[in-house]
C-alpha cells in the first residue's frame, strides 16, 4: 500500500474538495481563537454533528504549526495498537507522514488494519485545511486500559525526545453513545471535569463509575499524559454538543466534546 485512501469521504464529510473547504471554512469562521494548546481531544463523528466542535479543538493550536500531529484513534473493530506509515489521502490533498517519528514509537505497523477506520480518517481534513504544512503520525489504539495507556504515552514521550520533534496530539473521540441527552450531558461533563486537573487515573474511575461509552478513553489517557510530561498545566473544555442539537432527537444522542490540555 503506497497510500491510505479515502474510506469515509462522501459518508462523514463531502467528497467534493470545494463543498469540504467551504464547509472547513465556515467551522474555523465560527471559531477563529487560536492557543498554545500540546494536546486536543477532537470528535469524529459526521462533520454535520461534530464539525464545529472538532474546529473549536482544532483552533487552539496555532495555525501556523507545521511540526508532527500524532492522531490516536480507537479501533472501532477490534484491533490491535498499530500504526501507519504510508501518506493520508484527503479530498483537499495529502497529508504526509512523519516515518522516522512513526518508526521510533516502536509500535506494530499495520496498514489493513488501518484501511477502513474513521477515527483517524475524520481528523486528516482538519488537519491539511489548518496546517497544510504539518505531519502526521498516526496510531490506532485497540487496547484502551490504564496501563495500556500508560504505555503508548511512555512510546510517545519517548519518539518525542529522541526525535526532538515539535508535536501536538490528537485523541480522536466521541463521548456517551445512544443515550438520553440530559443522561449523555451529566455522565460526559462528570467524566471531563476530572481532566482540568489532568487526573487521568480519576478519569478512569469516573468513566466506569458511570459506565459512560465513550470511544476513545484511551487515546485522551494518553494524550493527556503525554502533554503532562511536556509541561501542560491544565485542560479546558472548549464546547460540549450533542448530534440531539442537529437532529431535534433528544431521546438517544451522542456526545461530542472540544477540549485543549496546554
Amino acid at each position: 500500500m503506497t497510500m491510505r485512501t479515502c474510506a469515509v469521504a462522501g459518508m462523514f464529510y463531502p467528497r467534493d474538495p470545494s463543498h469540504l473547504e467551504q464547509l472547513l471554512e465556515k467551522f474555523f469562521s465560527i471559531s477563529r481563537k487560536a492557543g498554545t494548546s500540546l494536546g486536543i481531544v477532537s470528535p469524529h463523528a459526521g462533520y454535520i454533528y461534530s464539525g464545529e466542535v472538532a474546529a473549536q479543538a482544532f483552533s487552539s493550536i496555532s495555525p501556523d504549526f507545521s511540526g508532527t500531529f500524532v492522531v490516536i484513534g480507537p479501533s472501532h473493530r477490534g484491533y490491535i495498537n498499530c500504526v501507519s506509515k504510508v501518506p493520508w489521502e484527503t479530498p483537499l490533498g495529502v497529508v504526509d507522514t512523519d516515518v522516522e517519528f512513526v518508526e521510533l514509537l516502536d509500535i506494530e505497523t499495520d496498514e489493513f488494519s488501518h484501511r477502513d477506520e474513521h477515527s483517524l480518517e475524520v481528523q486528516m481534513p482538519f488537519i491539511k485545511y489548518r496546517f497544510p504544512r504539518a505531519r502526521i503520525a498516526p496510531v490506532m489504539m485497540g487496547q484502551q486500559d490504564y496501563a495500556s495507556a500508560m504505555g503508548l504515552a511512555e512510546k510517545i514521550g519517548n519518539a518525542i525526545k529522541l526525535s526532538k520533534r515539535d508535536v501536538r496530539i490528537v485523541a480522536s473521540s466521541d463521548f456517551s453513545h445512544y443515550v438520553q441527552e440530559e443522561k449523555a450531558k451529566s455522565d460526559d461533563l462528570y467524566a471531563i471535569e476530572s481532566l482540568f486537573s489532568l487526573n487521568v487515573p480519576e478519569f478512569y474511575r469516573r468513566i466506569e463509575e458511570r459506565e459512560v461509552s465513550a470511544c476513545g478513553y484511551g487515546p485522551i489517557a494518553a494524550m493527556v499524559t503525554v502533554c503532562e510530561k511536556l509541561g501542560a498545566k491544565a485542560a479546558h473544555l472548549l464546547r460540549y454538543a450533542t448530534s440531539g442539537e442537529v437532529t431535534g432527537d433528544h431521546r438517544e444522542v451522542v456526545g461530542y466534546a472540544a477540549i485543549t490540555v496546554m
